[in-house]
């Protein structure tokens, strides 16, 4: 991405209410809790080349599936939601400023659904860093993710080393029929 390019596309964030900092090139860290722990979902559909993974959780917050999906009524894509009690386990991956802008327009931010959110993530082995992950304004109740993007879920937690308990929460979520 060009420097006129950058500039353009930190305006459009403004002008949707979103402050894009940094240069194209700054690594940061981006938390995937849903479909994006699978490399299905990330490498190959949405096209991202992560400089590095790792297994990491974010203290504070809940694994919800309170968004509507399509079709309308039987999916429920993954969404987070502030708890103090809680904890939601994903996979960090290090990439661009630039690539972060690319998988922003394939979740549709900036726009109406989802919105950066930057959480202090722990990694596997305690270290901390801070990443930026996906959130959005949910209902009120769950409902129940589709068969296919609970298998992508519970497939890249699997991939990617997440704690057993973890993978035994996600092996209980009950899929749409």
């Amino acid at each position: 991405m060009n420097r006129l390019q950058w500039q353009i596309t930190k305006l459009r964030y403004l002008l949707r209410g979103m402050r894009l900092a940094g240069r194209p090139e700054e690594k940061v860290w981006y938390f995937a809790f849903g479909a994006n722990m699978n490399d299905k979902a990330f490498r190959e559909r949405r096209g991202m080349r992560p400089l590095a993974w790792r297994a990491g959780r974010a203290r504070g917050y809940r694994l919800r599936f309170n968004l509507e999906g399509r079709p309308r009524g039987k999916a429920a894509p993954a969404n987070l939601s502030a708890d103090p009690e809680a904890e939601v386990w994903g996979v960090l991956y290090q990439i661009t400023r630039a690539d972060l802008v690319h998988l922003d327009r394939s979740e549709g931010v900036p726009g109406r659904r989802y919105r950066h959110l930057w959480v202090e993530a722990e990694t596997a082995d305690g270290a901390t860093v801070p990443a930026v992950t996906y959130i959005a304004e949910g209902k009120e109740t769950d409902g129940n993710p589709s068969h296919r993007y609970i298998t992508l879920l519970r497939e890249g937690a699997r991939a990617h080393g997440l704690p057993e308990p973890y993978l035994d929460f996600l092996d209980g979520v009950t899929p749409a029929e």
